[in-house]
């Protein structure tokens, strides 16, 4: 009797042992199934870049929670994760690690910095309305960008953010941070002299644009003083700057009034030219030509 128990223990634990071996078969197979692609270390990657996008666009800085930017990083890397070569990272160390997640970071802070530009123009812009206009004391308290920004800012920021969503930009902009990594795949951004020369390009653009922006109100203004200037020497008894004061005021808020549509227009042009922009300085970063 004792053989026999003994028997039917070892069969029931051989039993179990194959139970389990086939459950584990059975949910390794449908782990496949579900995530065929899902590799931790190269999600990991893509959600370094797109976070240090996020950290640089001004809608997602300032009061935006820390969380929901971290939640939409971990949502769109997991997104476009398809698409993406699974990184080898069984035979990189821990300095391999982080070399790839400085790299990724790099890459991510760079496309936020050209996505941002178009409120770099505006900001400068408006500062030079609001002097134009007298209103460069008058700033108002940014709830989104957690800074005080002129009066002419303020409206010119909430003006391209619906623009941003009118024109659906958001959605560009995620199809390309997803092509920014066929531009740049993961770990393979690098420095040259093109890359340079398209930041500065770039960048000087952000001053050309301003410039068009208040180019109205600057020649309103010009207009202005020109026409006091010359009844300055016709009556010397004026007080040329406490007179004028006031006229470049109104008349710089009735142009900038009656030019809304055609700031509009520019800022359009600007954000209808992030896609390329981003794309091309991505090609530079990954020393394409």
């Amino acid at each position: 009797m004792q053989a026999i128990q003994l028997y039917s223990n070892i069969v029931d634990s051989e039993n179990l042992l194959l139970a389990e071996l086939l459950l584990n078969t059975f949910r390794r197979g449908v782990y496949r199934q579900v995530l065929p692609v899902f590799d931790v270390f190269t999600w990991f990657l893509a959600f370094a870049r797109l976070g240090a996008i996020l950290a640089f666009f001004p809608i997602f800085t300032g009061n935006v929670p820390v969380i929901l930017r971290i939640a939409l990083s971990a949502l769109v890397a997991f997104l476009v994760l398809p698409g993406l070569e699974i990184v080898d990272s069984t035979n990189l160390g821990m300095a391999g690690l982080v070399r790839l997640m400085v790299i990724e970071i790099s890459v991510g802070l760079l496309l936020g910095f050209i996505c941002r530009m178009v409120f770099f123009a505006i900001e400068i812009g408006a500062g030079i309305m609001a002097s134009e206009m007298g209103l460069s004391m008058s700033n108002v308290f940014n709830s989104v960008s957690q800074e005080l920004m002129s009066t002419p800012g303020i409206l010119l920021f909430w003006m391209t953010v619906m623009l941003l969503f009118t024109l659906d930009m958001h959605h560009w902009l995620l199809v390309g941070f997803q092509k920014s990594f066929a531009a740049v795949p993961i770990g393979g951004a690098g420095l040259s002299k093109a890359l340079y020369a398209e930041v500065i390009a770039r960048g000087g653009q952000v001053f050309f644009v301003a410039v068009q922006m208040v180019a109205p109100v600057l020649a309103c203004s010009f207009l202005v003083t020109l026409i006091f200037s010359l009844l300055g020497r016709v009556v010397p008894q004026m007080n040329v700057f406490a007179e004028s004061f006031p006229v470049k005021s109104l008349a710089g808020m009735f142009v900038f009034g009656m030019t809304c549509t055609l700031l509009a227009a520019h800022i359009t042009n600007y954000l209808k030219r992030w896609p390329g922009d981003s794309t091309r300085v991505a090609q530079r970063r990954g020393g394409g030509g």
